[in-house]
């Protein structure tokens, strides 16, 4: 937990976010992490199977307060049975998104992008965060095959986007998950597209050939965050045994 927090301090959270701790004992001793995006029933069955008695998650199990904890709904049914096989769960949400090397820098990797800054920074205790981030290629792509590519580098069969860009792409803005709201920093950092999550429908309106909007799914966009999370275990606790769960916890389905 120290090892994750060093690297995406909680300070850098939302003001609406829960991460950190979530359930469990912090003196146990960790037998293995499982890594994950969500952590749902589904997920702490993976654990128990894989002989984990910790989940790294990158949205957090609790967003808010439990009135009751009971069979009633997912939340209540996945915190009673963490508790009961003596599992902890620790999430890094924004906290990861807003830090140096965190979400939006591993969606930059995977792109092959260059010359990577955030597009929206900010400093915290004398370091540069932000959210989003904006990168280069080395060369340019045309529209097309850009993408044709962040399908493929994200696994996703469709992706929305407005009208195709009549120019070759360069320079690539991103933000993971629901990341609409930095689109007019994008376009403002001169951004020849933006990939993001998810967006509302009525963003997509006036932004014809000024950038284009590639919008491939909010799991699909940070399902490479347990990289990030078995890096620095591996690093900082390489005793711990570490698993990226084989679970699509993604409530969305395409038919």
């Amino acid at each position: 937990m120290n090892a994750l927090e060093r690297f995406a301090p909680l300070p850098l959270q939302e003001s609406w976010d829960n991460a950190g701790l979530q359930l469990g004992l912090t003196e146990t001793e960790v037998s293995g992490a499982l890594l994950c995006l969500d952590v749902n029933e589904q997920i702490v069955d993976e654990a128990i199977r894989r002989g984990c008695n910790l989940i790294v998650s990158h949205h957090p199990l609790l967003f808010r307060g439990l009135k009751q904890i009971s069979d009633l709904n997912d939340v209540q049914r996945t915190v009673m049975k963490t508790i009961e096989n003596h599992i902890a769960v620790i999430s890094m949400h924004t906290n990861m998104d807003n830090a140096q090397g965190g979400v939006n820098f591993k969606i930059a990797e995977k792109l092959g992008l260059q010359n990577v800054t955030f597009l929206a920074a900010k400093t915290v205790d004398g370091t540069e965060v932000g959210a989003g981030i904006v990168g280069e290629y080395a060369t340019p792509v045309e529209a097309a095959a850009f993408i044709q590519q962040v399908k493929t580098a994200f696994h996703v069969a469709c992706a929305q986007c407005n009208e195709q860009l009549q120019r070759p792409v360069r320079r690539v803005a991103i933000c993971g998950g629901a990341g609409d709201f930095l689109l007019d920093e994008a376009v403002a950092a001169g951004a020849d597209a933006f990939i993001t999550g998810e967006m509302h429908y009525h963003q997509y309106f006036g932004y014809e050939q000024q950038i284009q909007i590639c919008v491939i799914g909010h799991y699909q966009s940070e399902q490479f965050t347990t990289e990030i999370f078995q890096q620095i275990i591996r690093e900082n606790c390489p005793d711990v045994k570490t698993l990226i769960a084989e679970t699509n916890t993604n409530p969305i389905k395409y038919m």
